[in-house]
């Protein structure tokens, strides 16, 4: 549905020239006359925008239209956006405001399919689309009735119309787009610090890539250069210097982008076949890496595949840019990340322990849970605590998009931390069972439930004299009798002794009191 009131259709096509089935039998053909059917065009736009009251249009979606190759085949004369924009197509991106006087340059170069083509739009007041054979659309907030009467007296045939068949549909798409912000360019660099240099494919303009190669010192600067709004994919650094073996390897019939570097390091690219391969290889002459990826669907897929994508937002941080890029795996797992928030209890399934700690599918991407947030308990490894297929709920404590991690806690839900009710309990004499030995000593818990926690007898303080082994004095499973000499907070442990307890004075076990 269209966000303006009023939509006209402008022609150069008579209705009464249309027969009862649809076709034009008229004399007008379905190009420009580079004459004055043209400038009648351009008149009657340019009075629907006037009667709008706008003065600058807006560029959206900007095409170079019909995959143009300045690489291989030679320029056609009067061909493209030379003299309109620089050669490197500087200021025409998306977003980019134009004077109303560009704009209808642009609608000329339009009318001509003369290599470029864009929507013209000022948000909520007026946008100008141009169609196939001649068919102009302009929409506004006011009828522009001057326009309109003005668009008959230059000749053409201005029609009402529901709305233009060039407003944008975008798909709502399940996977949210990454916006290329402070997260992402930290993601790239800990992953050139990670891999070595990459690939930054620019995409500034539709059928119009630029490229760059990125390396630790160099990012930045790159950064600083990219076009408004464009499109980046981050590919691993697939140029080879052997040029005649990737010439070699293409199969008999292809369509490929080459991307090569000059001796100079700069990195460019062209769209052939093998109906251009001579040109190619001569084209290719100088190269001193290259390398191909796909084109236009082509069945024959390189090896290597993008690593992630996003696209640039304005510098408010805002992601205006309307089009997308085809998600990598990488980005599914940002946009799952990117729903998850710090706070937040979520219910998963552990589906791995690592060394390191233990991970949790909460839906559609993993979390992590180290050691210190499984629980309040001591414990000697992560299956006392869970086991793979367990599900448990834990608080979300971080999530670093860069790093693509969430990081978890199971104890932050669990019941209060059991340890601070033994500081006021230094000195006491209690009673508990031994739960575990180590080579160092034995562990006792002293209390039980939630609210019991487990203490470290050291050999040292197992009995008198020297203990070489805990196993020689106590068994798991025996009641002991010991003294509460420590509660560190800080580094969550609870230090005992039995050896202090020799003597007359022993209170009852723990759970007779």
């Amino acid at each position: 549905m269209s966000e303006y009131a009023v939509c006209h259709t402008i022609t150069k096509y008579d209705p009464a020239d249309f027969g009862a089935g649809g076709s034009y039998a008229g004399a007008e053909d379905s190009v420009s006359d580079h004459g004055p059917v043209e400038s009648a065009y351009l008149e009657a736009v340019a009075a629907f925008v006037q009667e709008t009251g706008v003065r600058h249009l807006t560029i959206r979606e900007p095409q170079i239209t019909g995959l143009i190759n300045f690489g291989l085949e030679a320029p056609v004369a009067g061909h493209g956006l030379a003299g309109l924009f620089p050669p490197d197509l500087t200021g025409y991106h998306d977003g980019a405001e134009v004077p109303v006087e560009v704009g209808l340059e642009l609608v000329r170069a339009m009318l001509r399919d003369n290599g470029a083509w864009c929507r013209l739009e000022v948000e909520g007041k007026c946008a100008v689309h141009v169609g196939f054979d001649q068919y102009v659309y302009v929409s506004s907030e006011v009828p522009c009735e001057g326009a309109v009467a003005r668009t008959r007296a230059l000749g053409l045939f201005p029609m009402r119309i529901q709305a233009s068949p060039y407003v944008p549909d975008f798909e709502d798409h399940s996977v949210e787009q990454r916006p290329a912000d402070d997260d992402f360019w930290r993601l790239l660099h800990l992953t050139v610090s990670r891999d070595g240099t990459l690939l930054l494919e620019e995409g500034y303009v539709a059928n119009d890539t630029r490229w760059h190669r990125l390396t630790r010192t160099g990012i930045e600067d790159i950064r600083a250069g990219l076009a408004p709004r464009a499109w980046l994919t981050v590919w691993p650094d697939f140029l080879s210097h052997d040029v005649d073996a990737v010439l070699g390897a293409l199969p008999e019939e292809y369509t490929f982008e080459f991307v090569m570097e000059d001796a100079a390091g700069r990195i460019s690219s062209v769209i052939a076949d093998e109906a251009l391969e001579a040109d190619l290889r001569a084209h290719l002459a100088g190269a001193r890496a290259v390398g191909v990826r796909p084109s236009l669907g082509d069945e024959h897929v390189p090896e290597h595949e993008p690593l992630f994508t996003a696209v640039l937002p304005d510098d408010d941080g805002v992601l205006r840019a309307r089009w997308g890029t085809s998600p990598t795996p990488s980005d599914i797992r940002w946009s799952a990340l990117h729903k998850v928030t710090c706070g937040e209890v979520r219910t998963g399934t552990v589906t791995s322990i690592a060394p390191y700690g233990v991970f949790v599918d909460i839906g559609g991407t993993e979390g992590m849970i180290n050691a210190a947030e499984l629980s309040w308990q001591p414990f000697g490894q992560y299956t006392d605590v869970v086991e793979v297929g367990q599900e448990v709920t834990a608080e979300v404590l971080d999530v670093d998009l860069a790093r693509e991690r969430i990081s978890l806690s199971r104890k932050a839900l669990l019941e209060e931390d059991p340890l601070p009710s033994f500081v006021p309990r230094v000195g006491e004499i209690v009673s508990g069972r031994v739960t575990k030995l180590v080579p160092f000593g034995a562990f006792v818990r002293i209390g039980g439930g939630e609210d019991g926690f487990e203490g470290l007898v050291h050999n040292s303080e197992l009995a008198e004299g020297t203990v070489a082994r805990p196993e020689d004095v106590v068994a798991v499973g025996d009641e002991l009798v010991v003294k509460i000499t420590q509660v560190d907070r800080e580094r969550h442990r609870m230090a005992l002794s039995h050896r202090q307890t020799f003597g007359p004075s022993v209170c009852a076990p723990e759970e007779d009191r």
